[in-house]
Formats: C-alpha cells, sequence, structure tokens
C-alpha cells in the first residue's frame, strides 16, 4: 500500500510525463504542490482556486466520530451539485490540512473517499469548488484516540 508521499510523487512524474507529451492540461490537473503544501483549510482552498468559501448543507463530509486509529481514517467527501470542478478532503489540525483533490467532470460522480492520516482530534471539511470559483463546505469533527502523525 502506498503512503501519500509516494502518491504525489508518483503523481508528479505522471504530470511530467503528460507535460512532456504536449498535454500540460493534465498535468496542472494531476497535482498541485501550492495546495498540498498549505497549513490552513482557507489556504488549501484558496490555492484549489477557491475565490469565497461558504457552509453548505448540499456538500456532505463522511468519517467516523472517533477514528481508534489516526493512521487510517477512512474519509469521504460528496456533493450532488452541478457545476463542481473539485473535491477536496482536508484535516484541519494536520501538518498539511489538504488530504485529497478529486478533479470533477459532468461524467464522474461527486462522491469519493479515501484513508488520511490524523495525528490528532480535528475538524475534517469537505470542499467542493465550483466553476465560478465559489467554494462550499461542510465539516465534521473526529476525534482520534491514537495519533497517526508519529505522536
Amino acid at each position: 500500500m502506498q503512503n501519500r508521499r509516494e502518491t504525489l510523487k508518483q503523481s508528479a512524474v505522471v504530470a511530467g510525463l503528460l507535460a512532456t507529451a504536449g498535454f500540460p492540461q493534465f498535468a496542472h490537473a494531476a497535482f498541485n504542490k501550492t495546495a498540498f503544501d498549505a497549513k490552513s483549510v482557507q489556504d488549501a482552498a484558496k490555492a484549489a482556486g477557491a475565490t469565497s468559501l461558504a457552509e453548505s448543507k448540499d456538500v456532505t463530509i463522511i468519517g467516523p466520530d472517533i477514528a481508534e486509529n489516526g493512521a487510517v481514517v477512512p474519509l469521504g467527501a460528496s456533493t450532488s451539485l452541478p457545476g463542481v470542478k473539485q473535491l477536496l478532503i482536508m484535516v484541519e489540525k494536520n501538518p498539511s490540512a489538504l488530504v485529497a483533490m478529486f478533479h470533477v467532470t459532468p461524467a464522474v460522480d461527486a462522491n469519493f473517499s479515501t484513508r488520511a492520516k490524523m495525528g490528532q482530534s480535528s475538524d475534517v471539511y469537505a470542499v467542493a469548488i465550483m466553476n465560478d470559483g465559489k467554494a462550499l463546505w461542510a465539516k465534521k469533527e473526529v476525534k482520534v484516540t491514537l495519533g497517526g502523525c508519529g505522536g
């Protein structure tokens, strides 16, 4: 099983290969270093293209109330809104807030899940970035009983 760093590294390699093959639009979509390096939820959303943030009942964040092991916390995000460009999953108190970025097209159902590492209890966010730059979010508190970030 790959960890996040290995996955990101492979994404960068694939982006480089796509760029050299004449597909720069796919290279940009594959990896956004600024967003993944952001320390806060707001900075990560802005780096991903959000111009404004607003809470929405049309965006859903899925995760456990209590995570027994912070090293593998199952998280999910979904929305049925039309015009979604990206769906982000973020953990507020992680060293880098952005956990996952999913690119959405009209042919893709905006319903994704992943596993994240959480070092401590934190609010977890699902952020839907719309084609017009508006970002709609939902949050859920996830309590971690055993830290997963080297703690």
